[in-house]
């Protein structure tokens, strides 16, 4: 097995997992394979319930997946998924990978709200502006919901 703490110097997502950067709201999970957090935003607001899951191992894409990452990812994004429905009022998850300027696996998990307009949807979510959007509080009162939410539901999927 790979180290599963391998990571570079410099890459923004290494340096959050080692606590170099601080994000809004903290680790909503985190373990050995994965870290879930909130995305931040420059502005100071960021939109509500967008969600990142990363692999703790520096690695480009899924295609450089190990098998026991790659079922740890697919369990994730379910139960992630679960909680942005539960917790934000999601009518709708979408989940992205791109990779085009940070080369360490990261997925985007992003809610449609109800009543988005169509012409937001998809790609383009993230820049409606009339999408629930909040500040450092707001986003770690969300992400505290999704942290119970998902301690709740890790019970249940441990439960006979």
């Amino acid at each position: 097995m790979v180290n599963p703490f391998e990571q570079e110097r410099d890459c923004f997502i290494c340096r959050k997992h080692r606590g170099e950067i601080e994000i809004s709201g903290g680790a909503i999970y985190e373990d050995e394979l994965l870290y879930v957090g909130h995305i931040s935003s420059d502005s100071g607001e960021a939109y509500l319930g967008y969600l990142i899951v990363d692999l703790k191992r520096h690695v480009p894409g899924l295609a450089e997946l190990q098998d026991d990452e790659s079922a740890a990812v697919g369990r994730m994004l379910t139960r992630v998924s679960r909680a942005l429905k539960a917790c934000v009022g999601a009518e709708h998850i979408y989940s992205f990978v791109l990779g085009d300027h940070v080369p360490h696996l990261h997925i985007h998990l992003i809610p449609r709200y109800p009543n988005t307009p169509s012409s937001f949807w998809g790609f383009k979510i993230s820049g409606w502006p009339d999408a629930p959007r909040g500040d450092a509080s707001q986003i770690e009162e969300v992400c505290s919901r999704i942290r119970k939410f998902m301690r709740g539901d890790e019970a249940a999927d441990k439960a006979p």
